[in-house]
């Protein structure tokens, strides 16, 4: 049995814990005994002396991120258990060996039971991204324990935590295999990876199956896809037809990138216009009227201070959308803000369509693919959500 740092809680702050929430707060918290640092693996109990949970500790107001319920007696084992098990829901849902998809999220956080872990997968390289000290640490078994599931499959494994940990030690880094660039298949589109300079971990996986879902749409239309980013949605609607495709993003990389997408799928380019701009001001001053208008933003709040601010923005992007839609044209809208919970959003959409007065209908409710699974006991786990509105 190993010695580690012992945390126990307030009586009346146990009952997360026993429902199996992942986290424990530092106001939890009653006494510690023993050594603690960031990252380190610590135990939870209650104050009668009852074992609770096994996580990492952090500095932060999550004072540990649980990953076991039962004492730890090897911790390689349950990583690569774990490990191992969400890979093969992954074979059940059908992205592992897909003919015409080979892009899918391997591990997301809380839900695999890895909290603060985020691995994707990119065609035979492995993206990691740690979002705490103690995943961070285990990066390099993480790694050894990927090339034992994949195999020869496996060609590089790209350590991306130094963009998001803020920790001075931290570098972005090859931890297996050689620098190498990515072209992966999407439903059978293609798309340039940029896991090293990219944002996230290079590209927005969670989007597959609303891009899909545009594309069932894009036949004949005038589309509008804004913070496009490397223009997953525009490449979707090329390809289903679109009769116009206006893409939008301020960052020039960005752009840069999306018009490689673009032109590696073949696409005839004059129906395609790119703007450099911000999407705020865009649409406050293009006249064009879009059939179907793709709102697809930044965070607009990382924290629940910032939260009031980020519903005002999203009624404020969705009233501009709306403006610029002819009668019976579609809204793609969407908000990956964790603290913007589904009903905020909702009322801000709603918000936005009652400043316009115009009659809009819900036709779709859209969160994130089941590459991205969500614990029921986090229901934190839940960011991503979307509606498709038909605007009379």
């Amino acid at each position: 049995m190993f010695d580690f740092p012992r945390l126990i809680l307030h009586s009346r702050k146990t009952d997360a814990v026993r429902r199996f929430h992942p986290w424990v707060f530092s106001g939890a918290i009653k006494k510690t005994e023993g050594e603690l640092r960031d990252g380190a693996i610590v135990e939870v109990y209650d104050d009668s002396g009852e074992f609770l949970a096994v996580g990492h500790y952090g500095t932060g107001s999550i004072a540990v991120k649980i990953f076991a319920y039962q004492p730890l007696t090897d911790l390689e084992q349950l990583f690569l258990s774990k490990l191992t098990t969400a890979y093969q829901l992954r074979q059940q849902l059908g992205f592992v060996d897909c003919s015409h998809t080979n892009c899918y999220r391997l591990v997301n956080a809380e839900a695999d039971g890895f909290p603060g872990l985020i691995i994707d997968w990119y065609n035979g390289v492995a993206v990691i991204q740690a979002h705490s000290v103690g995943m961070y640490e285990q990066r390099k078994l993480l790694a050894q324990f990927l090339q034992e599931i994949y195999g020869s499959r496996l060609k590089a494994v790209y350590d991306k935590s130094a963009s998001v940990l803020f920790k001075q030690t931290a570098a972005n880094e090859y931890l297996l295999g050689e620098p190498c660039t990515g072209e992966v298949l999407e439903s059978g589109n293609r798309f340039v990876i940029d896991w090293e300079t990219g944002q996230k971990t290079g590209f927005f996986i969670d989007q597959r199956e609303h891009r899909a879902l545009l594309s069932r749409y894009a036949s004949g239309n005038k589309i509008l896809n804004t913070f496009c980013y490397s223009g997953g949605f525009s490449v979707y609607a090329l390809q289903a037809n679109a009769r116009q495709v206006d893409s939008v993003d301020s960052s020039s990389k960005a752009i840069e990138l999306m018009k490689e997408n673009v032109k590696l799928n073949d696409f005839d380019e004059a129906n395609h216009h790119v703007f450099m701009a911000d999407v705020f001001t865009f649409l406050k001053d293009c006249d064009a009227d879009y059939d179907i208008v793709v709102l697809d933003p930044p965070a607009f709040a990382k924290n629940l201070a910032a939260r009031h601010h980020a519903v005002m923005a999203y009624k404020r992007l969705n009233q501009l959308a709306i403006a610029k839609l002819r009668p019976g044209g579609l809204l793609f809208t969407f908000s990956c803000s964790q603290v913007v919970v589904p009903e905020y959003f909702n009322g801000a959409v709603m918000a936005a369509a009652i400043e316009m007065g115009r009659p809009t209908q819900i036709l779709h409710h859209l969160t994130q693919p089941a590459d991205h699974p969500v614990s029921i006991y986090h229901p934190e786990g839940l960011y991503l959500k979307g509606l498709v509105l038909k605007v009379g």
